[in-house]
């Protein structure tokens, strides 16, 4: 068994729940505090619970798309010829999910401005606040969608931002 391996998969399982899992509650304390002061998810508003829902799915497969990124810059990290320490690991580390959360904040708001477009009679915050789920439904099935079709971008400029180690070309 390959316990270097064995010992990075675990770090990564471990690493990869105490992100998700600070990340998504930071990002629901700032929902719940810019637009919805008064809303609770145990509460009657299912709206507000499917919008959240879909806010948090969002994040999550962003984050899944990074994970992998802070997973390489600590494998080459502990290689024996890598020139990178601790505090660069962390300090790459916090860049890759500063990086992240901007990108899920930006695609949330792009997306709200996007319905808020299309739909100009509709207020969704007001009416996500007054439990239409119409609206929280449609709201989430495009932050989803864009999610999804950016995730892949995202990746690619993470990965662009891992210092990898330089290789000699021998042709």
């Amino acid at each position: 068994m390959n316990t270097q391996l064995f010992t990075l998969a675990l770090l990564e399982i471990m690493l990869s729940i105490v992100i998700t899992i600070f990340i998504i509650f930071i990002s629901y304390k700032m929902l719940k505090r810019l637009f919805f002061k008064n809303t609770e998810l145990g509460g009657e508003n299912m709206s507000f619970t499917i919008f959240t829902s879909g806010i948090i799915m969002s994040i999550g497969l962003i984050l899944s798309e990074i994970l992998p990124s802070i997973t390489n810059v600590i494998r080459i990290g502990l290689q024996k010829e890598s020139t990178l320490d601790i505090p660069e690991l962390i300090m790459y580390s916090g860049l890759y999910l500063f990086i992240g959360f901007v990108m899920a904040v930006f695609i949330n708001a792009a997306t709200f401005l996007l319905f808020s477009m299309l739909t100009k009679h509709v207020n969704e915050f007001k009416e996500i606040q007054k439990n239409n789920t119409s609206v929280a439904i449609l709201t989430v099935a495009i932050l989803v969608s864009i999610t999804i079709i950016v995730k892949n971008s995202i990746a690619l400029l993470i990965s662009a931002l891992v210092p990898y180690p330089n290789v000699t070309n021998y042709i």
